[in-house]
C-alpha cells in the first residue's frame, strides 16, 4: 500500500468494534447528510393540499392544523411541530404537491 493512499483511511465503530478502510470514489462522492430544518414544513409523501387552516402570520400552538394533504383517498394532517408563526405558505388548496416539497415555513 502506497503512502498516499494511508492517508486516506477513515475509522469508524460498530458495536464498540473499531475498523479502519478505505473509501470507495462512490462513498466519496455522496451528498453530505444534512438535518432537516423545522421550521421549513415539506411534504412527507406526494398528494394534493385539499384543506389549508392557516395564513401568514397566523400564530399557532404546537400540534395545531396547518393543512390536510391527501394521498391514495387517505387524509393526512399536518401540524405545527412547535409554538411560533407562519412566514410564508409555498402551496395553495387543490395544488399537488410531490415528496419533500417545501409547503410552509414558520419562525
Amino acid at each position: 500500500m502506497d503512502e498516499n493512499r494511508n492517508n486516506e483511511m477513515m475509522e469508524f465503530s460498530i458495536g464498540g468494534m473499531y475498523f479502519k478502510t478505505l473509501p470507495t470514489e462512490n462513498f466519496k462522492k455522496r451528498k453530505r447528510y444534512e438535518e432537516d430544518n423545522p421550521k421549513l414544513l415539506k411534504a412527507f409523501i406526494p398528494g394534493t393540499v385539499v384543506e389549508m387552516y392557516v395564513k401568514p402570520g397566523s400564530s399557532v400552538k404546537a400540534g395545531e392544523q396547518l393543512l390536510i394533504l391527501e394521498a391514495m383517498k387517505m387524509r393526512n394532517v399536518v401540524a405545527a411541530p412547535f409554538d411560533g408563526k407562519i412566514k410564508h405558505i409555498w402551496v395553495k388548496e387543490n395544488e399537488i404537491v410531490v415528496k419533500n416539497q417545501l409547503m410552509i415555513e414558520m419562525f
